[in-house]
């Protein structure tokens, strides 16, 4: 790839951008501001940045490259400006084997957003991040005795009936 085809290099691995070229940005701000200016050739190089970055949650955001060396002075300062809709990229993580110890999924189960809008609601108190775990927690052993209970009916079907009162 000639240099005057070039739009910018790859923030990971460095390779080229070509001009009109698909690019992944972060959808965190601070990775987005110009001084910091970070763009991915793909998704998996932007998941190199994850690990340092210290995110709470972030993914990747499609762009174009501006098509012309022209535009390249008149684009968005921003990576994530322009009328592009926003498209969320979810990392591939692999799945945990059948029969390993971590075949069981330990991600929260609580929708923190939803969970702090509630609580906020009815107290008028605000709620941390760190109450997510503990809730999951309780969560996953009320869905194992659900679990328990309709196997025991021999169904494979966990039923709201199954579901232990609180």
């Amino acid at each position: 790839m000639s240099e005057e085809n070039i739009w910018r290099r790859c923030s990971a691995c460095k390779n080229p951008i070509a001009l009109g070229a698909q690019y992944y940005v972060c959808s965190v701000s601070t990775c987005q501001h110009k001084r910091t200016g970070l763009a991915f050739c793909g998704v998996e190089c932007w998941e190199v940045h994850l690990p340092g970055a210290n995110h709470r949650e972030a993914w990747a955001l499609d762009r174009t490259a501006p098509k012309k060396r022209e535009d390249v002075a008149s684009a968005p300062a921003s990576p994530s400006g322009g009328g592009a809709p926003r498209r969320r990229i979810i990392p591939n993580t692999p799945k945990p084997q059948a029969g390993s110890d971590n075949a069981v999924p330990m991600e929260t189960l609580i929708i923190g957003s939803r969970l702090k809008a509630y609580v906020l609601a009815s107290s008028g108190l605000a709620t941390s991040d760190k109450v997510m775990g503990p809730l999951s927690d309780i969560v996953r052993k009320a869905v194992d005795q659900a679990i328990r209970r309709a196997t025991d009916g021999d169904r494979k079907t966990v039923l709201d009936r199954d579901v232990p009162s609180p």
